[in-house]
């Protein structure tokens, strides 16, 4: 194994980690924008109130993204092994 293959590995979880984490937070991040932006116009302090919101958003993100994210990590999966068996040899 060279450093080259090692770098190549390294970064090409890194990337398949950000792709999959990112449409989570996204949708999580943009949800507690709006319930944030939400209880300053109407002045409400409950800190209960932006868990519901994100939970909802990281649901559905999953529903509409999830097979997506399962073909990406299956890939990616399936580069690692044909990578691990050739390095066998």
């Amino acid at each position: 194994m060279t450093v080259d293959s090692i770098l190549y590995l390294a970064r090409h979880t890194l990337e398949t980690a950000l792709l999959l984490s990112a449409p989570i937070l996204l949708a999580c991040m943009v949800s507690g924008i709006l319930v944030s932006l939400f209880q300053t116009v109407t002045s409400l302090r409950d800190m209960t109130l932006t868990m519901a919101p994100k939970l909802i958003a990281a649901g559905l993100t999953l529903l509409l993204c999830g097979n997506w994210m399962m073909q990406l990590l299956m890939k990616f999966t399936s580069e690692i092994f044909s990578q691990i068996q050739s390095y066998g040899h």
